[in-house]
């Protein structure tokens, strides 16, 4: 099983790790995106004032221009340690032991904006750059990505692929479509038995649900297989819309 996560919009400044190896993250034919996107957000940080408006900073989130100017230098930590915010705080992958953290490196793939997918365990520095966001000189990011993130997936051959991503992380890297997969909504069911979806229990849901998947790392095949541990794990995940399953908190 493979389990896409979005990335988070905040996240942990510094790290031990050496600089950042595009040659060494997951999927490496995504390396000529990577090199782009990654061109063109240093070299937009050499200017402060448009940085801060094609990035939509805040007078508070400019020291962010700085963590793209150092992209290639700066310090690099694991993809799951380097994002906070609800879904990695309640992750919580610093405190897993060692087993369900190489599980966690092992199937689960972050969907970042400058990197493409990264697994949970790639090293990365901070950097600010959001899915919505068109740099200068290069095609919107969801051109940039799409297609060749799609072919890397299929490559990969994922048995079954369980997609967590918000809907505008997803767009940067649609599932092959000959690949069993779903999208998880996270959602909740109210007296009058109408399940609506969830904004902020959204992303804990999320968090917990994977930390959990990371402590028992079960064997999962398919999606009847996930939704079988589910129900073994005190999980409530049910059918939703076609490619799609809901989790009911």
């Amino acid at each position: 099983m493979l389990i896409l996560l979005p990335p988070s919009e905040t996240k942990r400044p510094g790290g031990a790790g050496a600089p950042l190896d595009v040659g060494g993250l997951a999927l490496p034919s995504l390396a000529p995106q990577r090199a782009l996107v990654s061109e063109a957000l240093v070299g937009l940080s050499a200017d402060e004032e448009e940085a801060a408006r094609v990035l939509r900073l805040s007078a508070r989130q400019r020291g962010e221009i700085a963590d793209n100017a150092a992209l290639r230098e700066a310090p690099t930590m694991a993809a799951v340690d380097r994002y906070t915010g609800v879904l990695f705080d309640a992750l919580d992958a610093s405190s897993l032991p060692a087993a369900a953290r190489r599980w966690l490196g092992a199937h689960v793939l972050i969907q970042s904006a400058p990197f493409g997918p990264v697994r949970a365990t790639d090293p990365i520095p901070a950097y600010r750059l959001a899915a919505g966001t068109t740099l200068p000189g290069i095609p919107p990011l969801r051109r940039v990505w799409a297609d060749a993130v799609t072919s890397a997936l299929a490559a990969l051959a994922p048995a079954v692929v369980l997609d967590l991503r918000s809907e505008a992380y997803a767009a940067l890297g649609p599932v092959p479509s000959g690949v069993a997969s779903a999208y998880l909504r996270v959602v909740t069911a109210g007296d009058d038995g109408v399940v609506r979806a969830l904004n902020h229990f959204n992303k804990h849901a999320k968090g917990a649900l994977v930390r959990a998947l990371a402590e028992d790392r079960p064997r999962v095949g398919s999606l009847r297989g996930f939704r079988r541990w589910a129900e073994a794990a005190g999980w409530d995940v049910r059918p939703g819309a076609p490619g799609e399953l809901d989790l009911v908190v």
